[in-house]
């Protein structure tokens, strides 16, 4: 169907196309920090029941690094609170993509004489398919 398309619709649907990829890794980008940070903040309520005093050990590459409370703890909010942000910042370019989405979709729709879309949809027999 796409070679029987005028060039600028063939145009918009290949936007909407890197779009759709583009929405589809921020998506999974999203779920890691997501994962991330449940497991950060999981970590951080895990050393609370931990005595101040007992002997701690951080994952640096592959070895295990003596470290001491007040240290793990400030790494650990510091982490929480990126993550949290990078959340965040992933969310609202999430949603600015399917916008972006939306509108181009609309756009090709009228170019295709498809018409309706929110809010401007043709009366009854307007166009024809």
């Amino acid at each position: 169907m796409q070679g029987n398309l005028p060039p600028e619709a063939q145009e918009k649907l290949e936007e909407l196309q890197d779009l759709q990829e583009t929405a589809q890794q921020v998506a999974s980008q999203k779920q890691q920090a997501e994962t991330q940070l449940q497991e950060s903040e999981t970590a951080l309520e895990e050393l609370d029941d931990i005595d101040e005093d007992a002997t701690m050990y951080r994952e640096v590459g592959e070895l295990l690094v003596k470290t001491d409370y007040a240290e793990a703890k400030e790494d650990l909010e510091e982490k929480v609170d990126s993550l949290g942000v990078r959340v965040d910042t992933l969310e609202k370019q999430e949603e600015r993509v399917r916008e972006q989405f939306e509108d181009l979709q609309g756009e090709l729709q009228q170019m295709l004489g498809g018409g309706g879309g929110p809010g401007g949809a043709p009366g009854p027999g307007a166009g024809g398919a």
